[in-house]
């Protein structure tokens, strides 16, 4: 089922976490924060809309480190019903597409649950101090590929924090499958 994020909360601050990443290493948000701006993202290995928007992601976070905005993923999903996302699938995802960026277990879903994350893919964009900024989307594509000419919007807001600490009034949100939570 796909959902939408919510109206991005300007100036939420973004909530800690310590989890464990596909290079077997425990990262933190405030080691991972950029001096410019932190993109995290909650994505997962089986969603077609993450399927769809992942290599641009990829370029797009290459891109944004040379402005000083680091960016780190977060898979969330009950791998007991989607194995696809299982810790050793996220290894292999990542390497398939080249991350150049921490991809991060969230097996107990607190982080997802902290952040109020809705759906894969959903993007919290936040300045120096790590107070959000933008809550969007990629681009216009959603599930479809992308044109040659599509406007980068997440790019293009990503790079406008690093530059003014602040993002676009106007922002489109997200669209995903939703995250898939465990029984409770």
């Amino acid at each position: 089922m796909a959902g939408y994020t919510p109206v991005c909360d300007v100036g939420w601050k973004a909530p800690g976490f310590s989890l464990l990443g596909v290079d077997g290493k425990t990262h933190r948000l405030e080691e991972l924060k950029g001096s410019n701006g932190t993109l995290v993202m909650f994505i997962c290995n089986h969603c077609p809309y993450v399927k769809a928007v992942i290599d641009r992601v990829v370029r797009d976070a290459k891109e944004l480190e040379a402005l000083g905005v680091r960016a780190v993923a977060i898979c969330s999903n009950d791998t007991s019903i989607y194995p696809d996302d299982s810790f050793d699938n996220m290894k292999r995802f990542a390497e398939q597409h080249g991350f150049t960026f921490p991809y991060l277990h969230d097996e107990s879903q607190d982080v997802a649950r902290a952040y109020d994350a809705v759906c894969t893919p959903d993007f919290f964009g936040f300045n120096a101090n790590l107070e959000l900024q933008y809550r969007g989307r990629v681009d216009e594509s959603g599930r479809e590929p992308a044109r040659p000419d599509v406007r980068r919007e997440l790019f293009e807001a990503m790079k406008q924090i690093a530059e003014t600490g602040h993002g676009p009034g106007y922002q489109k949100p997200s669209i995903g499958c939703s995250i898939k939570w465990k029984a409770a």
